[in-house]
């Protein structure tokens, strides 16, 4: 009787293959006869292979910051952030920061919650002395004359959808002011843009 048993345990932990919709699902059976679905029909993680977010950046009550800011990943991890933002103070600096929350609701975009610094840093610059920034930090935007800012920094302190900082589905804030570095969030004023930082349709697709 063991041995009828076991010859049963062996038959059904053969793969069987059964036609599901026309997808083809392989289906194995353990010794406690319970099924495995070993197709790709399983729900994924979100974001599995997203490589490129954007964030549209809407004016606030407090001014009239627009534009878009792109993130794209490299195959070593680092975050190339690439925006054009305009409405702005010609030929001044405005603080530029990822936020806690993806949520720009609130008139003022104080809906954004504060910075996004999920390691606890002090505030600073990007390339100035302190090592450590809040994941956010990416210092000024610096208008143009005609109030139109071209920006690009390369950073390694987030990911977009990783396990090291993702930024997927918080926000970019634009400041009035420039960011000065000081504690605790650098005094760079009321928020005159927000966009939600979501992923980017690529091109051909």
């Amino acid at each position: 009787m063991t041995q009828t048993i076991s010859t049963l345990s062996i038959i059904t932990a053969a793969a069987i293959l059964i036609s599901c919709g026309g997808a083809a699902i392989v289906a194995t059976a353990d010794n406690h006869g319970h099924h495995h679905n070993n197709n790709s029909h399983e729900p994924m993680p979100p974001f599995v292979g997203v490589n490129e977010l954007v964030a549209v950046v809407h004016g606030t009550s407090e001014g009239d910051a627009s534009g878009t800011v792109r993130f794209k990943q490299d195959h070593r991890g680092r975050v190339t952030v690439t925006a054009r933002i305009e409405g702005l103070e010609p030929n001044q600096k405005h603080g530029f920061h990822v936020h806690e929350f993806g949520d720009c609701s609130a008139d003022d975009a104080t809906s954004a919650g504060g910075h996004y610094n999920p390691e606890g840093h002090p505030h600073g610059i990007p390339n100035d002395e302190e090592a450590h920034l809040h994941a956010g930090d990416f210092g000024n935007l610096e208008a143009d004359d005609d109030g139109v800012a071209e920006f690009e920094l390369i950073v390694e302190n987030i990911s977009l959808a990783g396990t090291h900082n993702p930024i997927v589905g918080r926000a970019v804030i634009v400041h009035r002011d420039e960011d000065d570095g000081s504690q605790p969030l650098g005094d760079a004023g009321p928020r005159i843009g927000c966009g939600v930082i979501g992923v980017a349709q690529l091109d051909g697709e």
